[in-house]
């Protein structure tokens, strides 16, 4: 068992070290982006990437308050699925509607790989390889659906 403050450790030098191997990806248009706190420049909607003891994923996730513009946002991405998935390859997890981990309702698009453990240092390349291309992948897939959502 780890102490809060060695999760703590071990998470933020994951993350540390995760930011620094993304530091020179250009993002799809051509600048600089912060992989670790992507802003997708559109209030209530976020890129989230998780890492814990069984999985790590990239999420889209659509937190408005007001449920009929956050199925509004979902239905127009989801007119982009195919889109989406032929730049990351694969296919996505569509929740129009879920609960986040304090109850709140939210759509979410997710890709999860199970088997990884932040924890474990020797799942760390594993665990990059699957979190890199998807959030390149996502950063594409943003440039040309934000203005569609905008």
């Amino acid at each position: 068992m780890y102490t809060r403050q060695e999760i703590s450790q071990i998470r933020k030098k994951f993350w540390t070290s995760f930011g620094q191997y993304m530091r020179p990806v250009a993002g799809a248009d051509g600048e600089k982006k912060n992989w670790l706190n992507y802003k997708t420049g559109i209030r209530h909607i976020y890129f989230r990437m998780d890492a814990g003891t069984n999985a790590a994923s990239v999420t889209i996730e659509l937190r408005h308050t007001d449920s009929a513009l956050r199925v509004h946002y979902f239905e127009q991405l989801l007119s982009m699925k195919n889109v989406l998935e032929q730049m990351t390859g694969e296919a996505w997890d569509w929740q129009l509607q879920t609960t986040d981990e304090n109850g709140n309702v939210i759509s979410r698009i997710s890709k999860i790989v199970e088997g990884v453990n932040i924890f474990k240092e020797a799942d760390w390349p594993r665990i990059i390889s699957f979190l890199k291309p998807r959030m390149i992948a996502l950063d594409k897939f943003w440039s040309l659906a934000k203005d569609i959502l905008e």
